[in-house]
């Protein structure tokens, strides 16, 4: 008998549209225009992080108890995912093509064509120096990618009888999280004396975009899931966990340069991004906040939004279609309401009947 499907996750829907709005404030904005918010959209790199755990949890929220029984088809499995992730993936890096041509002035030729040969089969990441080659955004859909591989093997671990094993396998996957930042922050191999989101070395891009520094995150995510099954979805323990998440998430960053950037571009969060996940997964008043059937809406086109934005964003503004129409003067927010606009449709002319004959042609 199949197992049952699991119940859907709006809230955590609902999320992804904030988390992906986020990052496009993050690429195209200026963080002081969000007053009180200023700190969030500064640190617009972290909803990167929280999207890689989330897709630990999410995987394993749908398959985990099918791989703990050996249930779950390997080969099947990557053949949904790559239909999945590949259409929009595509279409980004075609819409890049002012991108493309001016990689060439970036690299040197060996590097350039290593990078226009990577991109397309998801391998760039591997290698920092190409790993925004031809779409900025695009080096997280080589770690996915990696992820999505070793997915089977980390959802199959057996579920811990004890509630406290959960925890400490979390805290261990925490503190592996935090060694790649802790080393850099101790070593400074690149030599920069003050490290921020706008400082590029070779050491901060690999600890930036390479998938190894990352894997803990997703991993974390698919553990999550395993906690997840312990805690009541109904109740006020929920709603709690998810509001301390967000206070203690907005408390660091409003800490700002206090924090060494390595350190919180991607492990020091991750408790506080669990207590996000944990908190909208349940039944309470956030929950139902974030699952508004808007933001859900939106948030169901955020891959397509977080992958295609920068491009599009470059492509818009250098067509100089915004001037001709005498739209610039509402600019960036008629922008950001293009990009939204845009995600949407591809999301349901593109990326549901791509997926939707993929799937069926390769038996998916």
């Amino acid at each position: 008998m199949d197992n049952p499907k699991p119940a859907r996750l709006d809230a955590l829907t609902g999320l992804r549209c904030f988390a992906a709005l986020n990052i496009v404030f993050f690429h195209f904005s200026n963080p002081d225009w969000f007053g009180p918010l200023s700190p969030v959209v500064n640190a617009g790199y972290l909803s990167v992080s929280f999207f890689i755990m989330l897709s630990g949890f999410v995987l394993a929220y749908n398959y985990a108890g099918r791989a703990r029984e050996g249930k779950l088809d390997k080969v099947r499995f990557w053949k949904a995912r790559l239909t999945r992730l590949y259409p929009i993936y595509l279409l980004s890096l075609v819409i890049g093509w002012q991108t493309f041509r001016a990689e060439p002035a970036a690299h040197t030729p060996f590097m350039f064509w290593l990078g226009a040969i990577l991109t397309p089969i998801l391998l760039q990441g591997w290698i920092p120096e190409i790993a925004t080659f031809g779409n900025t955004p695009a080096w997280t859909m080589s770690a996915e990618a990696a992820y999505y591989v070793l997915f089977p093997w980390l959802a199959s671990v057996r579920k811990p009888v004890r509630t406290g094993v959960h925890y400490w396998r979390l805290g261990a996957l925490w503190c592996l999280g935090l060694i790649p930042g802790t080393l850099y922050v101790l070593f400074n191999p690149d030599g920069i004396a003050h490290v921020d989101r706008f400082s590029s070395a070779p050491w901060l891009q690999a600890l930036k975009f390479t998938p190894l520094p990352h894997l803990p995150s997703f991993a974390f995510g698919v553990m999550l899931a395993g906690l997840d099954e312990c805690v009541e979805r109904t109740g006020q323990l929920r709603l709690w966990i998810g509001l301390f998440g967000f206070a203690g998430i907005y408390g660091v960053l409003c800490l700002g340069s206090l924090v060494p950037y390595a350190l919180i571009h991607d492990g020091l969060l991750m408790p506080l991004f669990g207590c996000l996940i944990i908190g909208l997964s349940g039944i309470n008043p956030l929950s139902k906040l974030f699952g508004f059937p808007v933001f859900v809406f939106v948030g169901e086109s955020s891959y397509c939004l977080y992958l295609m934005h920068f491009n599009l964003w470059n492509l818009l503004h250098q067509s100089g279609l915004l001037p001709r129409f005498g739209l610039d003067r509402f600019d960036p927010w008629i922008s950001y309401a293009i990009l939204i606009g845009l995600g949407l449709l591809a999301l349901h002319l593109i990326e549901k009947p791509a997926q939707k004959a993929l799937r069926k042609w390769m038996g998916a």
